[in-house]
């Protein structure tokens, strides 16, 4: 069971450098390294125990460089602060790593015992490697302003132990010296960087504190290591944290991956908010414990259902108990500015969409899109009829009483009254109306007049546009001389007497067609 954190993380980031940057050539103090190999099937393949200062170079190096590894890490994330469980256990363990750890007091029988007691705990898949680094360090005394002084302040001793995976080498192809020739190389067993680890006693405010490990854990914390082989109350590290939180999500949204994976997101982008707002609070820390009124507040503008909403609260409670985690443990920066993005695109959207919206209502009047095209049908004759096209209106609430529908010169027509000093616009393009004499006679809703010549002999030559008011009736202007031949021949609908086709797309409702026009100008037809 995991413990509480009823104490606060004392390992400084300063007190974990100070030991991590003496692990160089000229710094390094390590007197010896013992380790065992396990193979996959739990055999101990290996036992072994070296002089750290005679190692070959090479040799020297990569022992260093797993050292380090220990020491790497974040404080309160990866690297972890445990205390001995108050129990006799805990009690006898913390006796037993003391023995370990003494230059003096330390047996080969004593470092196997302990050996066989990372076999038992350690749940590893595959091989590893087991290594116990031993190191006194003498603590230089430093004054108020950090310089160091050459006197010794306290005489640190300790052991490292590094848990490392062994590995077969990727297979790859090589050149066979003795062959003469590129083939395949042997694939050996390669020691990695350590899963796990622990410096005992933990170095804190530049002393041993012998009631404390130092504990590292790459991602996986193994907390059966943690409770069996050092007797201290398991913790989490921040991934192991971060992963059950995004499984709280995944767990509320069930089959709604794509809604859980945003909501993470947004949930990531407020946690982030959070920890600025409080590190710029008196408390000056963003590494603070989470409430539940935390998470309520987190996910409390994200649009969700009520019923996932409650279930994230809840499944928090019920995966972390009341040890939530801290909100930077959870933070992942990259899905933050994700969620940030995100964030701004979906309140453009909305912006876009109100736009839009009040838009309409300014047009008063707009057309949706005409619904699509059917079938072609037959008429009684057995001819083809285009497909009627629909259309449809928009206008405010206190017109929509004033529209009617009417029959006008054969036509079906809508007929919307306009008051005065209103225009009118279709698909963006305004609309010319009558002058205000031409609106008081009742022919309004007329088709552009054609205006008959001066004399009924005298064919038109072309339709001449009046140069005042936009929609007075097309005129025929007459020929020089009563004997001229008429050059076109008003009476058929295709000739040049058809009107000018205006919004021929249907999506109008101001077209008329050609044969209403000539019969309301009662233009007479050629012989």
């Amino acid at each position: 069971m995991l413990g509480e954190r009823d104490i606060m993380m004392r390992i400084t980031k300063r007190d974990v450098q100070e030991l991590r940057k003496r692990l160089t050539k000229k710094g390094c103090t390590f007197d010896r390294v013992t380790g065992f190999y396990i193979n996959s099937g739990r055999e101990v393949v290996l036992r072994f125990s070296e002089s750290f200062a005679n190692l070959p170079e090479e040799e020297f190096f990569k022992y260093l460089e797993i050292a380090k590894k220990v020491f790497s890490g974040t404080p309160g994330k990866n690297l972890l602060e445990l205390s001995f469980s108050d129990t006799d256990e805990g009690r006898a363990q913390q006796e037993f790593l003391r023995t370990l750890r003494s230059d003096k007091d330390c047996t080969d029988e004593l470092i196997d015992h302990f050996y066989d007691l990372i076999m038992e705990h350690y749940h590893a898949e595959g091989s590893y490697l087991a290594l116990l680094f031993h190191d006194i360090y003498d603590v230089p005394v430093r004054t108020k302003d950090r310089q160091k002084l050459d006197d010794s302040e306290e005489v640190y001793e300790y052991i490292v132990c590094a848990l490392c995976p062994v590995d077969l080498s990727k297979p790859a192809l090589g050149y066979r010296e003795e062959e003469n020739r590129i083939g395949a190389r042997e694939r050996d067993w390669v020691v990695g960087m350590p899963e796990v680890g622990f410096v005992y006693p933990a170095f804190i405010d530049r002393g041993a504190d012998v009631n404390a490990v130092m504990y590292y854990a790459k991602s996986d914390s193994h907390p059966e290591l943690i409770e069996g082989l050092l007797a201290c109350g398991a913790c989490r590290t921040a991934a192991e944290e971060k992963l059950m939180f995004e499984d709280v999500i995944n767990d509320a949204f069930g089959d709604m991956q794509e809604q859980a994976e945003n909501t993470y997101l947004f949930i990531q982008r407020n946690l982030d908010g959070l920890v600025a707002i409080r590190e710029d609070t008196e408390e000056g820390s963003g590494d603070f414990a989470l409430t539940a009124e935390d998470v309520a507040d987190v996910i409390a503008d994200i649009e969700m259902p009520d019923l996932v909403r409650e279930s994230i609260i809840e499944g928090c409670a019920e995966m972390f108990g009341g040890d939530l985690p801290s909100a930077s443990h959870l933070v992942d920066a990259k899905l933050a500015a994700e969620g940030e993005r995100r964030a701004q695109i979906l309140t453009l959207q909305r912006k876009i969409t109100a736009l839009e919206e009040q838009l309409d209502e300014a047009r008063g009047l707009t057309t949706a899109d005409a619904e699509p095209a059917e079938p072609l049908e037959n008429s009684a004759e057995g001819a083809a009829v285009a497909p009627r096209k629909k259309l449809e209106l928009r206008l405010p609430g206190a017109r929509r009483e004033s529209v009617r529908a009417a029959v006008i010169d054969g036509k079906r027509c809508l007929v919307i009254p306009m008051e005065d000093g209103e225009t009118a616009s279709v698909n963006g393009d305004t609309l010319p109306l009558w002058e205000e004499d031409a609106q008081a006679d009742d022919a309004a809703m007329e088709p552009e007049a054609v205006a008959a010549p001066a004399k009924a002999a005298m064919e038109p030559e072309t339709v001449a546009a009046p140069a005042k008011a936009a929609m007075e009736p097309e005129a025929v202007a007459a020929p020089a001389k009563a004997a001229m031949e008429p050059e076109t021949v008003a009476a058929p609908a295709e000739t040049a007497m058809e009107p000018e086709e205006v919004a021929a797309s249907g999506e109008t409702a101001a077209v008329e067609d050609a044969a209403a026009l000539t019969e309301a100008a009662d233009v007479p037809q050629a012989d």
